[in-house]
């Protein structure tokens, strides 16, 4: 695991689309793994303008997203169908067939997520997987628990998760429940960045950089990870 630290979350933005822009000039038709939450905004943004400049094209990627809020109309401004198609998708040269969002709405959710998966290894597996954290340090919605979960899976969404996002459910109750790819799913990916901003972050990052690889921690696993960066501002990295 790598660590980097910026003054502003644009820096970040463009260290961040860097990394896309080296991978999609070798490989233009990698598979990307994407994030949501407002860490990865500015890199979005980052993306679409180089899209519509013309230094970088999407036409033949592959996208996998972490994770859905489960009971959630996708067209609720708070699904991360919406979130995705709105800040990043319906902006850029994508096609819409190559989209992958878990559907949290599903008759059958574990169905569902073995559908994911081995759609997931179909495309080849994630060459370059977004990811932000949570407060309690979870990655996707695998949140604190007994052991590391491996594939894609329904979660109860911890106190500390309702209580970070319910904010975002100002006109309704907030979902308890998630369906997010395992640990050992994002693991698998060939490439990671993390990205965390803000002070409200910094504890998650120093255990997850300096504190013991358990799954009371889910980022610390990454420690292990070969091809791990975290790019950080220095409110977030303020306990490394």
């Amino acid at each position: 695991m790598d660590f980097r630290i910026f003054d502003t979350a644009e820096e970040i933005a463009r260290v961040c689309a860097d990394y896309y822009s080296a991978l999609l000039q070798k490989k233009p038709d990698a598979v990307l793994g994407f994030a949501t939450g407002a860490s990865p905004i500015p890199t979005y943004r980052e993306l679409i303008r180089r899209n519509h400049s013309g230094a970088l094209s999407f036409r033949n990627v592959t996208t996998f997203n972490l994770d859905e809020y489960c009971e959630l109309p996708r067209e609720d401004k708070n699904s991360y169908y919406t979130f995705m198609h709105e800040n990043l998708f319906s902006q850029i040269d994508i096609r819409e067939e190559n989209v992958h969002l878990l559907n949290g709405n599903a008759a059958d959710l574990n169905a569902e997520a073995a559908a994911y998966e081995q759609a997931i290894g179909t495309a080849g597996g994630i060459d370059l997987q977004l990811l932000g954290i949570g407060t309690n340090g979870h990655i996707g919605f695998n949140e604190p628990a007994d052991h590391f979960t491996n594939k894609t899976f329904v979660v109860e969404l911890a106190k500390s998760t309702v209580t970070s996002n319910k904010i975002y459910f100002e006109n309704g109750a907030m979902p308890t429940h998630a369906i997010t790819m395992g640990i050992g799913t994002i693991f698998a990916a060939r490439q990671i960045i993390l990205i965390a901003t803000g002070s409200k972050k910094a504890k998650a990052i120093g255990m997850t950089v300096n504190g013991d690889i358990t799954p009371r921690c889910p980022a610390s696993v990454l420690q292990f990870h070969p091809n791990t960066v975290l790019l950080l501002d220095k409110e977030a990295a303020a306990e490394l």
